[in-house]
């Protein structure tokens, strides 16, 4: 329990020496600063996968709040009438504007770390377009994973001759594809962001923090506003601007401590190894 206490009190020194909350804040504006170029580029790369607007929209609708998922919706049906133009000043400075919150996360991870970035500028940008591209590559996943998951399930029990059991548990796993993926995420940003090399298992409890703190701030927030919380009446037309921001603000507060989170605890071990 002392011990318990003990990181706890170590953790919470930590998130007020590096200014988490003033960052997350920096980070929300980024955040939505890069939702939309990556909305283009979700929606330019559609028409060559095999799923549809609605297909993204029932994922991001699980962890939205209902009012910021209007918004996001009704931007996606607009950026998709102007299809044809979408790319119009190039993919490459598409994925640099979508790339904005990634590079706003390294710098954060780097100051959790208490790292300098001694990568050149092309380089950690760089860092931050190829992240930005891998989590748009394991969402195509996460898309997928539900609607041919049965048709996976049952290639796989046909060839291995496995039992009817095996395709329940598949249709239960498969649907358990978000929250993993989300997990993935998490992980990808913890171990290759921060300007420090890092093994994969040294970034598990930041992920698991993370993810669980995430989706679980999300669903909370999610019925906040759905049930208590009338924006619009106070903010007016932007309300669902507003309640995006507090949600990115929120994510961004979690993200930042499950750094934290990971760099206290490669601190400690260094410590001990020493």
């Amino acid at each position: 329990m002392e011990k318990a206490v003990a990181v706890g009190k170590e953790l919470w020194e930590r998130v007020q020496r590096d200014d988490v909350f003033g960052i997350a804040a920096q980070l929300a504006y980024f955040f939505l600063l890069s939702l939309f170029p990556l909305l283009i580029v979700l929606i330019a790369v559609l028409p060559y996968l095999p799923f549809t607007q609605e297909d993204i929209f029932s994922i991001v609708r699980d962890f939205a709040p209902e009012e910021s998922m209007n918004l996001i919706e009704n931007s996606i049906s607009e950026l998709s009438r102007r299809n044809g133009t979408l790319l119009s000043f190039g993919i490459i400075a598409t994925l640099w504007s979508a790339s904005n919150g990634i590079n706003a996360i390294v710098r954060a991870f780097n100051r959790a770390y208490d790292v300098p970035e001694s990568r050149s500028f092309l380089i950690a940008r760089g860092v931050a377009i190829l992240l930005t591209i891998s989590m748009i590559f394991v969402f195509v996943v996460a898309l997928l994973l539900p609607v041919f998951g049965k048709q996976i399930g049952l290639f796989f029990s046909n060839v291995l001759g496995l039992s009817d059991e095996f395709l329940t548990l598949w249709n239960m796993l498969r649907w358990l594809a978000s929250p993993m993926i989300i997990f993935i995420i998490f992980s990808g940003l913890y171990w290759f962001a921060p300007n420090k090399k890092l093994t994969k298992v040294s970034v598990l409890p930041g992920s698991i923090f993370a993810t669980v703190g995430w989706i679980a701030a999300s669903y909370a927030f999610s019925y906040y506003v759905s049930n208590f919380g009338n924006y619009s009446a106070t903010y007016g037309s932007i309300g669902a601007i507003i309640i995006l921001m507090i949600w990115f603000y929120m994510s961004a507060i979690i993200i930042m401590i499950g750094g934290e989170i990971n760099a206290m605890m490669s601190k400690r071990r260094t410590g001990q190894a020493a």
